[in-house]
């Protein structure tokens, strides 16, 4: 049975939750402040967290942010009223995996649940490999032929991506879902810059070319010729 941490200030709310999640089959921890929350995810071993923004006692951003300074590495989902694009960015930039608005349809948030629960089951492989290039995913380290090679957070998210559909044709559209967490609409250049970027940090010229443009589609990483 997985065990979530369901953070939510709105009495009646977290309650619905607590039952609806129950009856899905989850062992539910509640909490209704930030520090609280907190102090639960430091303390009890929970496979997720459910996290409202406009806590009282320490707001939203400063436990995600707090707890992935810790190394805190279990799937995180936002649960907010707070639905601006900028809002959206600065969840996903300071931590979490997942963003969903109020008001939701409950059927929703389990799918959500779900699917980051099946992904932090991937997640625990160690390492991911392509050629003479390696990714530690405990260490989040990176190195080609033994020799490391120091990535932003999102050079080495993107990467991870890659990696994860070794050997297959990726599109923006895909990369932008799955990496920026949100439509590619106005992330086109953006992915492409970070392409290049990450070619000039791992491609090599003696080597074999990992990262390959597939014309009409995206890029796809191959460790065969």
């Amino acid at each position: 049975m997985s065990r979530l941490l369901v953070i939510e200030d709105q009495k009646k709310l977290l309650q619905s939750l607590e039952r609806g999640l129950s009856e899905e089959g989850y062992q539910v921890i509640p909490a209704m402040t930030g520090e609280e929350g907190y102090q639960q995810a430091r303390s009890v071993p929970v496979d997720a967290v459910v996290l409202d923004l406009m806590l009282p006692e320490r707001d939203g951003l400063d436990v995600l942010r707090t707890l992935r300074s810790d190394g805190f590495n279990k799937p995180i989902l936002i649960l907010t009223a707070r639905d601006t694009i900028e809002d959206r960015v600065q969840g996903l930039d300071s931590g979490a995996d997942d963003y969903l608005a109020k008001p939701f349809a409950f059927a929703e948030l389990l799918a959500r649940i779900r699917a980051l629960l099946r992904r932090d089951v991937v997640n625990r492989e160690l390492t991911l490999k392509a050629d003479d290039l390696e990714m530690n995913l405990v260490g989040r380290s990176v190195t080609r032929g033994g020799v490391e090679i120091d990535l932003t957070r999102r050079e080495f998210e993107l990467l991870e991506f890659l990696l994860r559909n070794k050997n297959s044709a990726v599109t923006r559209d895909m990369i932008a879902r799955e990496v920026w967490k949100e439509g590619s609409g106005t992330l086109t250049n953006t992915i492409d810059v970070y392409i290049t970027l990450l070619r000039k940090k791992i491609e090599r010229p003696e080597k074999r070319t990992l990262i390959h443009t597939v014309r009409g589609v995206g890029y796809a990483l191959r460790d065969a010729p």
